[in-house]
């Protein structure tokens, strides 16, 4: 079966958590016999397609992205005819107007769309784009929730006239396809020791990661706290930590695969203190649970609390609080027992929802039914 997904953006360009989600799904999915292709868009497509062990990925000019909306040009539409064309199925990552407008390009294709996000912060563009969304998503023979509460607070996936084609499928991670050594050069590099207990933040700096409150909350933190990563928030979160003073926070930069896996194994626990519902899921939960580390989240009504349980692998506190996240990551840099605890529970649950194998499986069958369905 060969299956096309779609999506504005993937490796090799810079990464981050849904490139890793499309990553994933593709790894997983090959020991079901499926033959993956990602098209995507790239500001520097060249080469113009990429052999990667769990895709061939084909890559065409992103000549501007206004809103985070990569735009294509005739060679984009002409070249996402083709892949789908050849494809069985086609699995678009939602939102991507842009992808909405390739599919008014090509003959009708069993079609599945994976929905990671409601349109929050671009309300202009969510009400240009409301009419081709909904043509797009009541086209759909299956769509795609990663957990059950983003799917209930969703107005959208809620709406009687898609809700009975809505299926849960959590995003999870390959173990294997994580078999990199560890470079633990990364602490010497950073000035901290690996025996230290600190707190890990990881992820792309952007304004619904809830880093200013993390800062605000560090000043009463008893540890360290690493935030590894860049983006369009980098500078303005430096300058916040200089003028609050901040002599417990490290930023790390943008890290490698094989420094990110030595962060993840040495750190007390994972924080992710995202407060609005731009973050539907948080891979790096999934990442942090994998590792057997507990986690602080916040009750933003998505995923988030779908990955990381309060009680049981973590603690999920309110949103824009920097007390309780202060509170939570003391708890687990004081009570070495209790984080220990924590991270067990995590990587049951790991095991049992968001492992390679139970994605893998989920996806397959998807497709199949799918395919089954259309004539």
């Amino acid at each position: 079966m060969k299956v096309l997904h779609v999506y504005r953006t993937y490796f090799p360009d810079p990464p981050g958590g849904l490139q890793e989600a499309i990553r994933q799904i593709c790894i997983s999915t090959q020991a079901h016999g499926v033959e993956n292709t990602v098209f995507t868009l790239s500001p520097k497509p060249w080469p113009r397609v990429v052999d990667r062990p769990e895709a061939k990925v084909v890559r065409c000019r992103s000549w501007v992205a206004p809103a985070s909306c990569d735009l294509g040009a005739l060679d984009a539409v002409q070249s996402f005819r083709q892949l789908a064309v050849q494809a069985d199925v086609i699995h678009y990552l939602f939102p991507w107007p842009y992808a909405d407008v390739l599919r008014l390009f090509i003959p009708k294709k069993p079609s599945v769309l994976t929905y990671i996000s409601d349109i929050v912060r671009q309300q202009w563009l969510g009400m240009v784009y409301r009419p081709l969304m909904w043509h797009t998503l009541r086209s759909m023979d299956a769509i795609v929730s990663n957990a059950p509460a983003y799917a209930a607070g969703s107005p959208v996936l809620s709406d009687p006239s898609i809700r009975t084609r809505v299926r849960q499928i959590p995003l999870g991670i390959d173990e294997s396809s994580y078999a990199v050594a560890p470079d633990e050069a990364v602490f010497a590099k950073l000035g901290i020791e690996s025996a230290e207990p600190f707190v890990l933040f990881i992820g792309v700096l952007r304004y619904y990661k809830g880093l200013h409150v993390l800062l605000d909350g560090c000043r009463h933190v008893a540890g360290r706290v690493v935030v590894a990563g860049t983006g369009p928030e980098a500078s303005a979160l430096q300058s916040q930590a200089s003028l609050l003073g901040l002599k417990n926070v490290v930023f790390a930069g943008q890290v490698t695969d094989s420094e990110k896996m030595a962060l993840l194994k040495a750190c007390r626990c994972l924080v992710l203190p995202s407060h609005l519902r731009s973050e539907a899921y948080g891979m790096v939960l999934v990442e942090a649970s994998m590792y057997s580390k507990p986690m602080v989240s916040c009750e933003i009504g998505t995923g988030t609390s779908f990955v990381n349980l309060h009680g049981e692998t973590g603690f999920v506190v309110p949103p824009e609080s920097p007390e309780a996240l202060a509170h939570a990551m003391n708890a687990l840099l004081g009570d070495e027992a209790q984080a220990e605890k924590f991270g067990r529970a995590a990587r049951r649950r790991y095991e049992a929802l968001f492992s390679g194998p139970a994605m893998g499986r989920a996806y397959a069958q998807l497709y199949q039914d799918v395919l089954n369905k259309c004539p």
